[in-house]
């Protein structure tokens, strides 16, 4: 169904265009669009004319027209004016609505059928035919992207992404839940991963321009090559949106093939996570590491356990690092300059993170 607000759009501009005053009614004579008020006068005539055979009618200085949704009357439009010219705007105007409901069915129709596509509604028969009824190539390669404002879309967030899409990007953007937009890329055969990650950033850049919207995530998923995939790529997606919050919170776009072993803890329940850390650290509570203390653990991370570079970039003397290890060592019992050591903490401590945010979750 077309909207009002395009429907007002467009007979605003043929009024500009011809001079003549339009109005757009349903079947009952009740206005829906208008270039002027009427009030009741001349829409007394919609109900008998739409109840008529004919398919345009001269009415008391009035033209009257049917608009046609394949055989079904959708709307009737009401076009005034004098002269030769109002049976010739009148039969264009009447062209242009038709072919809105055209349009608009076609979109309403390819939506229905992707947000299908996407949960897992359709039989593998029913997506080769319906595909085929819409025109959507099967073998394509494609990729979904999620984009969450803050938890919660903005109303307008949708429309500004049809906009923004439509300029240089092959790209069908819908939503199926009232926290984020959807946006199934279509790709060209020599586009790769780093195309996508590319228009990930684009689009962030460009929604995180408004400064009304709150933080703006963005996660794709993997490219697939048939169009029976994309919900494989969508719920990737998903997961990627996910796990970034738990253990990429600094990044706003995060692609499924960058997850690494935060994938893993993702997808392992609760309490086989609590039965690690028990064993791991027995009694002793991992709350009782300061901000000092976490900061001092990743950097050593990140530079490969190398004593020098890490206590060069915490700006601290390297026996002051070498001290802060072996308190580490000496509360945990595991030695973060020792490799199996390093890697039972750092995995602990994504651990640890992720069961709190499932417990935030729960609460």
């Amino acid at each position: 169904m077309i909207s009002n607000q395009i429907m007002q759009s467009t007979i605003d501009g043929l009024k500009a265009i011809c001079g003549m005053d339009l109005c757009v009614c349903d079947t009952e004579g009740r206005v829906i669009v208008t270039t002027n008020e009427y009030g009741d006068k001349g829409l007394a005539d919609v109900r008998p004319f739409a109840l008529s055979e004919a398919d345009s009618q001269q009415i008391r200085g009035r033209r009257f027209y049917k608009i046609f949704d394949e055989d079904q009357l959708e709307y009737i439009l009401i076009i005034s004016g004098d002269g030769e010219d109002q049976l010739l705007i009148g039969k264009m105007a009447a062209f242009q609505l038709t072919n809105l409901l055209v349009a608009y069915k076609e979109r309403f129709d390819k939506d229905n059928f992707i947000k299908n596509l996407l949960l897992d509604n359709l039989l593998l028969v029913d997506i080769y035919s319906r595909s085929k009824k819409l025109r959507i190539p099967i073998e394509k390669k494609r990729v979904a992207m999620i984009v969450e404002i803050d938890g919660d879309k903005d109303a307008n967030v949708l429309e500004m992404l049809v906009d923004f899409c439509s300029d240089g990007m092959e790209a069908f953007v819908t939503a199926v839940d009232e926290s984020s937009v959807i946006v199934i890329r279509s790709l060209e055969e020599n586009e790769t991963a780093a195309d996508i990650s590319a228009d990930a950033e684009r689009i962030h850049t460009f929604l995180a321009k408004d400064k009304k919207l709150p933080q703006v995530l963005v996660a794709c998923g993997s490219i697939v090559n048939e169009l029976k995939d994309v919900s494989r790529s969508y719920k990737e997606a998903k997961m990627a949106l996910d796990v970034g919050k738990i253990f990429f919170d600094e990044r706003n776009v995060i692609a499924y093939a960058e997850l690494g072993i935060g994938r893993l803890i993702y997808q392992l329940p609760v309490p086989l996570c609590r039965m690690f850390i028990k064993e791991i650290f027995g009694d002793r509570d991992l709350d009782e590491f300061d901000d000092e203390t976490i900061k001092t653990i990743n950097k050593f991370f990140e530079n490969n356990q190398n004593v020098s570079e890490a206590s060069r970039q915490l700006n601290v003397h390297r026996n002051t690092l070498v001290y802060r290890l072996d308190m580490i060592q000496k509360r945990t019992g595991l030695d973060l300059r020792v490799f199996n050591d390093a890697i039972t903490i750092k995995i602990a401590l994504m651990v640890v993170k992720y069961m709190r945010y499932m417990e935030k979750l729960d609460f």
